[in-house]
């Protein structure tokens, strides 16, 4: 299967902003258990839930499939289950080195979750909490809005352009589009045809070589596919 949309070797950054469910953190099946159980508890189809949420802040989830709930009370609710779980919670091959190669100042990390749920998530595999961690608390308008991804530049203090954002899902490649920023769509929770809209798409996180580059302040990437 051909992974890149063109011919595409490297490219050079700011910084790398990194969604988190699914990139750098696989949290899919702790996901899939508190949806379903959430959504089964109140007559839901824990599908539609599940497809619906893909990338997306717990609010727009929920206005989309229960707009008859409490929406604060469910959010809530749901937040605070996350906040506290981590059977399920798994390292992404390749995320720890990865993130430790890169400079503190040039990766954010921009997350449909909320703050609670994504600092566990990654103490919980090892991660570092970044400098830069852009939330669901911390914007008013979640993916595929382009918000998240402008505020992670502008508090590394890059340009939006200069910037390429890592992503698993659709929504989150939009934003990326929206914001005027390249991307980088990671195969997995979705199949690569369905990230067409990214720079390019990439089999797995491990695929991506970061190499930084200290006298020019700018990362160069290299896109390796026989892995």
């Amino acid at each position: 299967m051909q992974f890149l949309r063109e011919e595409l070797v490297s490219v050079r950054a700011n910084a790398l902003l990194f969604d988190l469910d699914g990139v750098l953190v696989d949290s899919g099946e702790c996901v899939r258990r508190v949806c379903t159980s959430w959504a089964i508890a109140r007559g839901l189809d824990p599908e539609l839930v599940l497809r619906t949420g893909h990338g997306r802040r717990v609010q727009e989830t929920i206005r989309a499939v229960a707009p008859h709930l409490d929406l604060d009370r469910e959010v809530a609710e749901l937040v605070g289950i996350e906040a506290r779980t981590t059977e399920g919670v798994h390292p992404v091959p390749g995320a720890a080195e990865l993130v430790a190669s890169l400079p503190p100042s040039a990766w954010a990390i921009v997350t449909s979750g909320a703050r609670a749920v994504a600092t566990l998530r990654l103490r919980h595999v090892g991660l570092p909490v970044p400098q830069t961690l852009i939330t669901a608390d911390d914007v008013e308008e979640g993916k595929p809005h382009p918000e998240g991804y402008l505020a992670a530049a502008r508090a590394l203090g890059f340009a939006a352009e200069t910037c390429v954002v890592v992503e698993d899902a659709p929504p989150g490649i939009e934003a990326a589009r929206s914001a005027g920023m390249r991307s980088i769509g990671i195969a997995g929770t979705y199949p690569a045809s369905a990230l067409v809209a990214a720079t390019v798409v990439l089999p797995s996180l491990g695929a991506l070589r970061v190499h930084p580059l200290p006298a020019s302040r700018e990362l160069e990437m290299d896109f390796v596919l026989d892995i």
